[in-house]
C-alpha cells in the first residue's frame, strides 16, 4: 500500500506586478492557510518519505509556511514537469517516485491535481468527498489518497481510495470563499 498526499499551493497574489506567472508569491491569505494546512497535517500526525513538488514561487512558499506549520521540513525534489501539469504528466512524476517512499507529498497546481484525484478515484457515485473534489480542489487544501500498490510504477487510473480532503475554510471559515 501506498499514501498519496496532494498539496496544492496556497493562494498567490494576482495583484504582484511580476513578469511571469511562474514567480507570482503568496499573498497574506495564503500565507495564513498554508500555515494552518501545516498545522493541521500535523495535529493528524501526517508523514512523509518522499516530497516531489513543483518549482514555482508560490508552490516553494507554500512549503516553507506549510513546513512552519508542520514543524519539520523535508528535503523537497523540485520537479518542472509539475508546474501547470494534466493528469497524465503527473501520474509520469508519481511513477517516478522512489518504492522505498511508502508516502508522498506532491504540492502543486490546478486543475492538474483535482483531475488526478478524479483518474485516481474512482466515480462510483457514493462518494461525497470526491463530489467536493469535482466542484472544486481549492487553494492549500490537502487530499490524501491510499492505493494498493507495491511500486509506484504501478499506479494507474481508477485504484486509489480518497481517504481524506480537507480546505482551508474546512478549519477555518474565514478563509473561505468571497472572504479576503
Amino acid at each position: 500500500m501506498k499514501r498519496l498526499t496532494l498539496l496544492r499551493h496556497a493562494k498567490s497574489d494576482w495583484d504582484d506586478p511580476v513578469a511571469r506567472d511562474f514567480d507570482r508569491p503568496l499573498n497574506h491569505r495564503g500565507e495564513k492557510a498554508a500555515l494552518l494546512m501545516g498545522q493541521f497535517a500535523a495535529r493528524r500526525q501526517m508523514q512523509f518519505d518522499a516530497l516531489v513538488a513543483s518549482p514555482a514561487v508560490r508552490v516553494v512558499q507554500t512549503l516553507e509556511t506549510f513546513f512552519a506549520g508542520f514543524g519539520e521540513t523535508l528535503d523537497a525534489r523540485w520537479d518542472r514537469r509539475i508546474y501547470l501539469a494534466s493528469s497524465p504528466t503527473l501520474f509520469d512524476v508519481i511513477r517516478d517516485l522512489p518504492d522505498s517512499a511508502d508516502s508522498a507529498l506532491l504540492t502543486g497546481h490546478n486543475p492538474g491535481l483535482e483531475e488526478l484525484i478524479l483518474d485516481l478515484v474512482p466515480d462510483d457515485g457514493n462518494n461525497p468527498m470526491r463530489e467536493d473534489v469535482e466542484v472544486k480542489f481549492p487553494t492549500a487544501s490537502i487530499a490524501v489518497l491510499d492505493l494498493p500498490i507495491d511500486r509506484w510504477d504501478e499506479a494507474q487510473e481508477n485504484i486509489a481510495t480518497l481517504v481524506s480532503f480537507t480546505r482551508p475554510r474546512d478549519l477555518d471559515p474565514a478563509l473561505g470563499p468571497g472572504t479576503r
